[in-house]
C-alpha cells in the first residue's frame, strides 16, 4: 500500500512539513537520512546542518538563543509527538515516471508513495583541510547571518574565503562585529558584481588579499581559531594572518544527486519551484521546500516556512485527487 506523503531530509524544512501533514492527518513518513561516514563527511546526517551549529541567536521564540542540535531535536520530537513515523535511511533512487512515485531506500525495501517532499537541503563548500575540519563552530563558519554576531567575533578580526557575491555580501556583512575583514581571492580580481566590489573596496574595514589561498587554519583548544596560513598563487610566499574567525564563502551544493534527473533543476543544482509562490516541482505531486530549493536566503526560518507550504500544497493536492482519505 502506497504511503499517503513521504517526506525526504530532516532539517527545519522537512520536519516542519513533517508537523503540518501529522496535523492533517496524511500520517507522514520521514526519512531523516543515515548515519553514515559518506553522510558524516558530507555534512548531511540527520537533523540537517543546524545540528552542525553550536549557538542559534536568530530563530524566532529563544530570546536567549538555542543550541543548533537541541532546536532540531525539538522539531523532531514536534514531528513525532503529532504522529509522524521516522526511518534513519537515505532514498538512494527515485522514479518519479510512475504514480504511486517508486522510492528506493539505501537500506531497506523499496516503497510507494502518492505525495513526495523533498527537503534534502544543501551542504555550504569548504576548502578541504584537515584543520577547517578541526574548528568548525570554533571559529570556522559558512554563514556570516548566522554566526557573525556571536561574542568570539566581536570587535576581532576575520577572514571571508571567496570572491562572488556571496563573498563580499558576507564580508560586508561582519564590518558590523568584526574590527577588520581580510577578503581572501585566490585571483586579482572579485568575481562579485561591480557595484558590490565597489562596496566591499571602499569600506576601511575590508582589506582583500589578492592572489592568496587559505592553506591551513589556526588555533588551540582554549581558543579555538586564531590566525590562518595563506599562500600565494603567483610565488612561494607564505603570510600569517591573526584572526578570530574564517568565513568561506565558496558557494553551497544542493543535495539533489539522488533525483538523477527526475525532476526540473536550475543551473546551480536547485530544485526549481514552477508556480509563483508555490512549492511545486516539475512533477505533479512532488514538492520542495527548504534550501534544496532555495538558493538565496537559506535561513532555518525561511526554509521551516516552506516546510509548512509544501505540507499544505501537498494536502491539498492529495484532496483534488481524491487521495487525502
Amino acid at each position: 500500500m502506497a504511503e499517503k506523503v513521504v517526506i525526504i531530509g530532516s532539517g527545519p524544512a522537512g520536519w516542519t512539513a513533517a508537523i503540518y501533514a501529522a496535523r492533517a492527518n496524511l500520517e507522514p513518513l520521514v526519512f531523516e537520512g543515515a548515519i553514515t561516514e559518506d553522510n558524516r563527511l558530507k555534512g548531511t546526517l540527520p537533523l540537517g546542518q543546524l545540528s552542525l551549529t553550536t549557538e542559534v541567536e536568530n530563530y524566532p521564540g529563544f530570546p536567549e538563543g538555542v543550541m543548533g542540535p537541541d532546536l532540531m531535536e525539538k522539531f523532531r520530537e514536534q514531528a513525532r509527538r503529532f504522529g509522524t513515523r521516522v526511518i534513519t535511511d537515505d532514498i538512494a533512487s527515485v522514479d518519479f515516471s510512475r504514480h504511486p512515485f517508486r522510492l528506493d531506500r539505501l537500506d531497506g525495501p523499496p516503497l510507494d508513495a502518492l505525495a513526495v517532499i523533498i527537503a534534502t537541503g544543501a551542504r555550504a563548500n569548504y576548502l578541504g583541510l584537515p584543520s577547517e575540519d578541526a574548528f568548525k563552530n570554533r571559529g570556522v563558519s559558512a554563514c556570516a547571518v548566522c554566526d557573525g554576531a556571536l561574542p568570539r567575533f566581536r570587535n576581532k578580526p576575520l577572514v571571508v574565503v571567496g570572491g562572488g557575491d556571496s563573498a563580499v555580501e558576507e564580508g560586508t556583512y561582519l564590518t558590523k562585529f568584526a574590527s577588520r575583514v581580510y577578503l581572501v581571492h585566490r585571483r586579482d580580481q572579485l568575481r562579485a558584481s561591480k557595484i558590490m566590489q565597489q562596496r566591499a573596496l571602499s569600506n576601511p574595514k575590508i582589506e582583500a588579499k589578492w592572489n592568496r589561498t587559505v592553506v591551513e587554519v589556526l588555533g588551540n583548544d582554549k581558543d579555538g581559531v586564531t590566525g590562518v596560513r595563506l599562500g600565494s598563487t603567483t610565488d612561494a610566499a607564505t603570510e600569517v594572518l591573526e584572526c578570530s574567525g574564517m568565513f568561506c564563502a565558496i558557494g553551497h551544493t544542493p543535495n539533489t544527486d539522488f533525483l538523477a534527473g527526475q525532476l526540473e533543476l536550475d543551473e546551480k543544482g536547485y530544485i526549481k519551484w514552477k508556480h509563483l509562490n508555490r512549492t511545486y516541482t516539475s512533477i505533479e505531486g512532488v514538492f520542495a521546500a527548504g534550501d534544496v530549493a532555495d538558493n538565496y536566503y537559506r535561513q532555518a526560518v525561511s526554509a521551516a516556512g516552506t516546510g509548512c507550504m509544501a505540507a499544505l500544497d501537498a494536502e491539498r493536492w492529495l484532496a483534488a485527487k481524491g487521495f487525502a482519505h
